[in-house]
């Protein structure tokens, strides 16, 4: 992937002027910090970046020019990426399994919080994460509700694992903190209540007070334009059944978004290479691009199409099978889209809001996948 050094006003000044045959992934600053202001300014306590969801240097140096300073990291290099880009910022490494090397590495480079949900884990970490001014985090799961996909199929302890896990990390003289992550892309904010409230029981059961909750990511972004998310009502929530279920025990709280913050910073344009018989649209980029995870958690149909004048096409809308460009067959967005039946071979599918899990899971697969970074004032 490149990254334009020219500033454009909008994706439709690029096209215009570029007709660009491969994708192009929009960027835009200013949304990004302005995300991460609402965060900041609304989530009652430590804000973080799950970095894993768009690692883009340009994207951590906007997020630490917004205010932000925690990063969720899952792997040296992460680690050793945002210490470069943000030396000082706390570094929370809540990625549960890990070999000894990485904990020697994380050790070494200072990082003080790290995540666990199983005893065999917590004995390496004892093995070498100094006591002092460390903290370890349980991490608990629920079944699964309200979420795209199930977060506690590969991690998590049960509640009762999470007490026995919790009184060891006390005894063993760590800070003792509590993570969950309810699920990717959740949009009811009742998926924090029942998680919160186990929490508060996951102390009463260990006889441990928790000196921080982390509430996860799992935030969600716009992807239809029927389910607009409501942040504000996902924070008082928290905010709410955090006193109710801890009350003078109340932990500090930390949150872990990366889809939440990033997501809308970016906009994705894929040209129309054909449409076989007025039916089927194949694009320039799909699942094994910029695409990746839509098959996992559903279509975007938050989407445009663009002409190579830079006009937007109004007709009326007709349901297309969208497919990418590799000769592999799972190379087809789920679903159906929405697209004007006016839309034409050369024209540009925009998506909005795709700055997660997309420019970090590109591949090159069938010798496509080469995609341009542009950075734009605006992303319509």
């Amino acid at each position: 992937m490149g990254l334009s050094k020219t500033i454009w006003a909008t994706p439709s000044e690029l096209l215009r002027t570029q007709q660009p045959e491969n994708p192009v992934m929009f960027f835009s600053p200013a949304v990004l910090q302005a995300t991460a202001k609402v965060f900041i300014e609304g989530f009652p306590g430590f804000v973080t970046y799950a970095v894993k969801s768009n690692p883009d240097e340009m994207v951590i140096q906007n997020l630490v020019a917004a205010g932000i300073r925690g990063f969720d990291v899952a792997s040296p290099h992460e680690i050793a990426m945002v210490g470069r880009l943000a030396p000082g910022a706390a570094l929370h490494y809540n990625n549960p399994v890990r070999s000894r090397s990485e904990i020697a590495f994380a050790v070494a480079h200072g990082v003080k919080s790290y995540s666990v949900d199983s005893h065999s884990e917590l004995a390496k970490l004892a093995e070498q994460v100094p006591v002092e001014g460390c903290e370890i985090s349980v991490r608990f799961k629920l079944p699964v509700a309200g979420a795209a996909y199930n977060f506690g199929a590969k991690f998590g302890a049960t509640v009762e694992l999470a007490a026995e896990l919790l009184a060891e990390v006390a005894r063993l003289g760590y800070i003792p903190s509590l993570t969950f992550h309810p699920g990717t892309q959740c949009t009811d904010p009742m998926a924090w209540d029942s998680y919160i409230r186990a929490a508060a029981d996951i102390c009463r059961v260990s006889g441990v007070k928790a000196r921080r909750l982390n509430v996860g990511g799992g935030f969600p972004s716009h992807r239809l334009n029927d389910v607009v998310p409501h942040l504000d009502a996902i924070f008082a929530l928290i905010d709410r059944v955090s006193t109710e279920a801890f009350g003078a025990d109340r932990p500090q709280l930390v949150c872990e978004p990366g889809r939440g913050l990033v997501a809308e910073s970016m906009t994705l344009a894929a040209r129309i290479k054909a449409i076989r018989d007025d039916n089927h649209v194949f694009l320039n980029d799909g699942v094994y691009g910029g695409m990746t995870e839509l098959p996992m958690i559903g279509i975007i149909d938050r989407a445009e199409v663009i002409s190579p004048d830079g006009i937007r096409r109004s007709g009326e809308g007709r349901d297309r099978t969208c497919f990418g460009p590799t000769c592999d067959s799972v190379d087809r967005l789920p679903g159906e889209l929405t697209m004007p039946s006016d839309a034409e071979e050369g024209d540009y599918l925009v998506l909005h809001g795709m700055g997660a899990y997309s420019t970090a899971t590109n591949t090159r697969f069938n010798g496509f996948g080469e995609m341009t970074i542009a950075t734009v004032l605006s992303l319509h």
